[in-house]
């Protein structure tokens, strides 16, 4: 299972969820998802703000699940 399909269910949203809370379509997500669609720097942006982590664990250069301190 990828990252961002084990986080978004570890916080228990559906794909339908992040796409209100992304503005990514659905079928784009799913298509992230199950890797046959890479996401640009915006959508990984918008994706790591939703699921409350890091670009960089999203894109394996990490371990740590917990986001950034962000500016306010």
């Amino acid at each position: 299972m990828s990252r961002l399909k084990e986080l978004r269910k570890e916080k228990g949203y559906t794909q339908v969820q992040m796409q209100l809370m992304t503005g990514i379509d659905q079928s784009d997500y799913s298509k992230i998802e199950n890797g046959k669609r890479y996401y640009t720097y915006e959508q990984c942006r918008k994706i790591a703000i939703a699921l409350n982590t890091s670009m960089d664990y999203l894109a394996g250069l990490t371990d740590t699940k917990k986001a950034y301190p962000r500016k306010q």
